[in-house]
């Protein structure tokens, strides 16, 4: 029998190594992601593909450094409720130092496996609040608190978090500075650094919320960062309630100069991506649609204003009324979410300036007499070329005309175009100086 010739045996070999290497496992990291804005649904998008690439790659924790002003509720009970369900411990950190987590961010904190936070940071006040703001009846104000007070008693004592304590950020909207939540055991640990945090948790052991007991070893261990997808950081960008009034006050406009200036395309292009931009950022936050209908009145209020010329009157009005709408727009728990003053002052006056501006060129130019096309003879003065009884020439415009008239029109004479008919005019003598070939020739 003929031996195996040597290069079956090296293809044997490297086969052999193959597979030998994708038997030995990966070597565990730590992944790590970025939350730098308020609590919505883009922001639990994000958290929920990250604790599921964590437990794909078997990562030995997910590390979320955390800096939110705070968000919206359902946002925050998803989060939550995916932190609680992960295999893989979740480490939260507020960093860097300035950084806060407060309201909503508070409550993601205490969710956490362990709860970190760097220097000069701070956390709490997470009482809820009415949306927008406004007044509501004790007895709805005492169901929002208890319902609030008792999904953070629920994630603290599941923690072994002072219960007691983080329940007062929800009752009388305490905040604590770092060493003030360590002393009083709402987080774990006060770290400058990542691997500092990483440092003083080695060899430590962990309760998760089942019950079961892990011990990291997360020391010198590579960490990973995993970051937005392109479609969430666009969709991040305009769920900024000032980016989605202004998305929506530009299409307005935009759609406003194609009903103006029809088979433009460009503005009406334009005009539908940015409201359906706005439309989906809005759909998505709270969102008052009464504040879209007065967004909508002030663009009637200045076209108002361009056809009776009332002074200003009703510009100003509609900048008002815009201004009113941005305000009111997003209905938000907390400033962070809603549109700035400035926001709806620098785009409302602007924009009705322009609008205003628009639409007056637009009238002027539909009153405007047409001079062009046979609708621009219409009113003409010529000089009849030919005796008009009732047919002969006439000269307008630079150019010779077949023309009739209603009485005899003596060559010379001066004559008003009053009507086309095809390629022939129909004529009336002038009121004005007879012009005759001997004057003409003087």
């Amino acid at each position: 029998m003929k031996p195996p010739s040597i290069s079956f045996r090296l293809a044997g070999a490297l086969l052999g190594f193959l597979l030998l290497a994708l038997s030995i496992p990966a070597s565990a990291e730590v992944l790590k992601i970025v939350v730098d804005d308020t609590i919505h649904p883009i922001t639990d998008e994000y958290i929920g593909r990250a604790l599921a690439e964590a437990k794909r790659s078997k990562d030995q924790a997910l590390l979320i450094e955390l800096n939110t002003p705070g968000g919206l509720l359902d946002s925050t009970r998803h989060i939550i409720e995916k932190i609680l369900a992960s295999p893989v411990p979740v480490i939260i950190y507020v960093t860097p130092s300035g950084s806060r987590a407060a309201s909503a961010g508070f409550f993601i904190l205490e969710s956490a496996d362990v709860a970190a936070m760097a220097p000069g940071t701070n956390t709490g006040a997470a009482h809820p609040v009415t949306l927008g703001g406004g007044k509501v009846d004790d007895v709805m104000k005492e169901k929002m608190e208890n319902d609030a007070a008792a999904l953070m008693r629920s994630v603290a004592a599941k923690r072994g978090r002072n219960v007691e304590v983080a329940e007062s950020t929800v009752r009388q909207s305490k905040s604590f500075t770092e060493q003030e939540a360590l002393s009083q055991k709402l987080i774990d640990y006060v770290a400058a650094s990542e691997q500092d945090l990483l440092k003083q948790m080695q060899g430590k052991t962990v309760k998760r919320f089942d019950g079961k007991t892990i011990t990291l070893n997360l020391a010198g261990e590579p960490i990973r960062p995993f970051d937005m997808t392109l479609k969430q950081r666009i969709l991040a960008f305009i769920m900024d309630p000032n980016v989605a009034f202004i998305l929506l006050a530009i299409g307005a406009l935009a759609l406003y100069a194609e009903f103006n200036h029809p088979g433009a395309v460009v503005p009406g292009t334009v005009g539908v991506v940015f409201i359906l931009l706005a439309v989906f950022a809005l759909n998505l936050l709270p969102t008052r649609f009464a504040a879209v209908v007065l967004i909508l009145a002030s663009f009637a209020l200045f076209a108002l204003e361009a056809k009776f010329s009332a002074h200003g009157v009703l510009a100003i009005g509609g900048m008002v009324t815009m201004i009113l709408g941005g305000l009111l727009l997003v209905d938000a728990p907390i400033p962070e979410m809603r549109v700035h003053l400035l926001t709806a002052l620098g785009v409302s006056i602007p924009l009705g300036a322009i609008t205003v501006f628009l639409m007056s060129i637009a009238l002027k130019a539909r009153a405007n007499k047409v001079v062009t096309g046979a609708q621009g003879l219409v009113g003409e003065i010529g000089i009849a070329q030919t005796p008009l009884s009732p047919h002969g020439k006439v000269f307008v415009h630079g150019e010779l005309w077949d023309a009739t008239s209603t009485v005899s029109v003596a060559a010379g004479q001066t004559v008003v175009v009053r009507g086309v008919d095809g390629l022939q005019l129909r004529v009336d003598p002038s009121p004005a100086v007879q012009h005759t070939p001997a004057a003409t020739m003087a």
